[in-house]
C-alpha cells in the first residue's frame, strides 16, 4: 500500500513538472511570437492572429464578467473558511506543529498561488483586450481562472479530511466545485476581458499547481 501511495505522489509530481514546463514554453511563445499592436492603446499582444480571431468571434459580454467575479467571491469564501479552521487549531493547540498537516499544506499552496498572482501583476506579458477602468491591466495568465481553479480543485480533498465519514456530501461538493471551475473558465473567455491565450495560460498554470498540491497531500498521507 505504501508503495502505491508513493507512486501516486511521484506521478503527481511528474505531471505537475510537465505541466509547468508546458506553461513556461507557452508563455515564451505568447511573449515572443506573432506580437502585434492589436490591444487597446496599441498595446502589444503575442500570438496576435489567434487572439484577435477568437476575440472577434466571441465578442464582449460583460454580464459574464460580473458572474465570474461573484464565483471568484465564492472561491475566496472557501479559502477563508479553511484559513479560519487553521487559525482556530493554532489558537487552541498553541503550536503550529500541531495544526493538521493538510491545513498547513493548503496554506502553503495558497501562498504559492498568491506569489504567482503578484509576479504576473508585475511582469506584464499581455494587457486586457478591453479597458475596464481607466488604464491598461495585466491579462496573462488569467488570474481569475487560476485562483478559482486552484481553490475549488482543492476543496473536496480538504473536506474529505474534515468529514471522512461524509463521502456523499464531499462528492456533491466536489461536483459543484468542478461545475464552478467550468463556468468560470468558459465565462471568463466569453466575457471578452481576456485573450484566448490568457485563459489557456491560466489553466496550464493552475493545473500544474493543483497537481503539485495533490502530490504533497499524497506524500504526507
Amino acid at each position: 500500500m505504501l508503495t502505491v501511495v508513493r507512486n501516486k505522489a511521484q506521478r503527481y509530481f511528474i505531471i505537475s513538472g510537465l505541466l509547468f514546463l508546458l506553461f513556461a514554453l507557452f508563455t515564451v511563445f505568447v511573449s515572443c511570437f506573432d506580437v502585434q499592436s492589436i490591444g487597446p492603446k496599441q498595446s502589444m499582444v503575442g500570438l496576435a492572429t489567434i487572439n484577435q480571431y477568437m476575440f472577434q468571434l466571441i465578442g464582449v459580454h460583460l454580464t459574464w464578467y460580473h458572474i465570474t467575479d461573484w464565483l471568484g467571491v465564492v472561491a475566496i469564501l472557501f479559502a477563508l473558511m479553511f484559513a479560519v479552521i487553521g487559525l482556530y487549531q493554532l489558537i487552541k493547540r498553541k503550536d503550529i506543529r500541531k495544526v493538521d498537516r493538510h491545513i498547513i499544506v493548503l496554506g502553503l499552496f495558497y501562498a504559492l498561488v498568491i506569489a504567482f498572482y503578484i509576479f504576473f501583476e508585475l511582469v506584464i506579458v499581455n494587457y486586457r483586450p478591453i479597458i475596464l477602468e481607466n488604464s491598461l491591466e495585466a491579462s496573462y495568465p488569467s488570474s481569475h481562472t487560476m485562483i478559482v481553479t486552484c481553490i475549488m480543485a482543492t476543496v473536496g480533498t480538504q473536506l474529505s479530511f474534515i468529514w471522512p465519514d461524509k463521502k456523499k456530501l464531499c462528492f456533491l461538493i466536489n461536483t459543484i466545485a468542478a461545475l464552478l471551475i467550468a463556468i468560470t473558465v468558459i465565462g471568463r473567455l466569453v466575457s471578452g476581458v481576456h485573450w484566448f491565450t490568457d485563459i489557456v495560460g491560466g489553466l496550464l498554470l493552475s493545473a500544474s499547481l493543483v497537481c503539485l498540491y495533490y502530490a504533497v497531500i499524497e506524500h504526507i498521507k
